[in-house]
């Protein structure tokens, strides 16, 4: 009998061990419920390249493709300027000087020397990955939908930005090495601007993003979920921050690391975070460009921006079935301050998310899901169907959507898509 109970005993322990150890596990994540676990290439967010799709979604034969409407952003690029690098490097020199910068902190600081480097005169330019993924975009449309490109005429317009500018012009190389029968013009400049970066000359958006109301939501998520730990592992214990905080800094790491795979530096960023961190820091930056850049809550503003941009898709669409519009293509490249919004006045599924909880944020709009680097939105209209209407199917970053809420329906009819996007604008936009 006593070695029956020896022998149960061990069995009863370890039973007992896993249970408690599935209790500590449960408890971990009930503490925060919100917390995102996604793979660290999508925490680089809205930095991320541009993940081109394996193969392109051809059309029914019974469709044949007359016109394309595009509206993209600009492709992977250094740096949008030094400041980040900047700050990091003036602390980790700080740090060195203090003596107490870690092994850690000194592999970071020679990675910043090399990202300044590296940049210097190139700062928001576009990089030669940008220009491939202009290219990749411009040749598989020009494969996939060949007949608005048969001796056709492309219009491209940009924002006075020079990486759009040259996403444009890198596109609208790659069309015409592709056929240069077809006939392509192009606008840049200011005159653009309130298509392609109307949150420089709204003045409604302007005093919104002074006035700050969008910080009431940001401030004390940032203040909860910001994490000290990454800047403490490089500049070491001891540092004297003097005025700087802690929380800012693992933010201002997290920028500038975020955005090496864009300038293409490789940089294992599982070195200065772990995934946890990585993931509280990118949900920190979503929010921001949420509140920033998308209906709300709050506000919808940062929506009601690309609203001139959505009736200029329409207005366009309709010119050319009306055969006033002699363009088979047209062509727009922006920011993603530019997408953003016009996916969120939209009602794009994944780009509009209407909450009171700005924690939940990061669990139903995902930067890195919808604006990448080279994102862009297509609407590609066709004609077939026994009677020769007109048929419109879009694609975000070249997968088809579903364009109606609640309507399974990839391709649809344009006057029933056209209905539907004209109720997306504001009563004084409407035509």
């Amino acid at each position: 009998m006593s070695v029956q109970i020896y022998e149960i005993y061990p069995t009863m322990h370890k039973v007992i061990l896993s249970i408690c150890v599935l209790l500590a596990a449960m408890a971990t994540y009930a503490a925060d419920p919100t917390a995102t676990h996604y793979p660290a290439a999508d925490c680089q967010g809205s930095l991320k390249p541009y993940p081109a799709p394996e193969q392109s979604i051809a059309a029914p034969d019974s469709l044949k493709p007359v016109y394309i409407s595009h509206v993209g952003r600009h492709g992977a690029r250094y740096p949008a300027s030094a400041t980040h690098c900047m700050e990091l490097k003036q602390v980790l020199e700080s740090a060195q000087q203090q003596g107490s910068i870690t092994p850690l902190g000194i592999k970071l600081s020679k990675l910043v020397d090399h990202v300044i480097e590296t940049s210097h005169n190139r700062w928001g330019a576009l990089d030669s990955l940008g220009m491939a993924e202009q290219r990749g975009i411009a040749s598989r449309m020009f494969v996939t939908f060949p007949a608005p490109f048969t001796d056709g005429v492309v219009n491209a317009i940009s924002s006075y930005s020079p990486r759009s500018m040259m996403s444009m012009f890198s596109f609208v190389h790659q069309l015409d090495r592709l056929n240069n029968h077809v006939e392509i013009n192009t606008s840049t400049g200011r005159k653009n601007s309130a298509l392609m970066r109307p949150f420089d000359v709204d003045q409604d958006y302007i005093a919104y993003i002074k006035g700050g109301t969008w910080k009431e939501a940001y401030d004390p998520y940032f203040k909860s979920t910001a994490p000290s730990a990454p800047i403490e592992r490089v500049v070491g214990k001891g540092y004297n921050y003097g005025d700087k905080d802690p929380q800012n800094l693992s933010l201002t790491e997290y920028y500038v690391i975020a955005g090496l795979s864009a300038m293409s530096v490789e940089a294992n960023a599982l070195d200065y975070f772990t995934l946890d961190e990585y993931n509280a820091l990118w949900s920190i930056f979503n929010l921001r460009q949420y509140l920033q850049r998308a209906a709300t809550t709050q506000s919808s503003i940062p929506a009601d921006i690309a609203s001139q941009l959505l009736l200029n898709i329409i207005t366009l669409t309709d010119e050319f079935i009306a055969g006033v519009n002699p363009a088979t293509v047209d062509l727009r490249f922006g920011h993603a301050e530019t997408l953003f919004p016009l996916l969120s006045l939209m009602r794009v599924q994944g780009s509009y998310y209407l909450t009171n909880y700005f924690d939940t944020v990061g669990q139903h709009w995902m930067d890195f899901q919808n604006v990448p680097m080279a994102a862009n939105l297509q609407m590609i209209l066709f004609k077939g169907g026994k009677k020769g209407d007109y048929y419109v199917r879009f694609d975000l970053n070249e997968h088809p959507i579903k364009l109606i809420p609640n309507d399974d329906r990839i391709y649809l009819p344009w006057i029933e898509a056209r209905n539907y996007l004209v109720h997306c604008l504001p009563l004084f936009y409407q035509p």
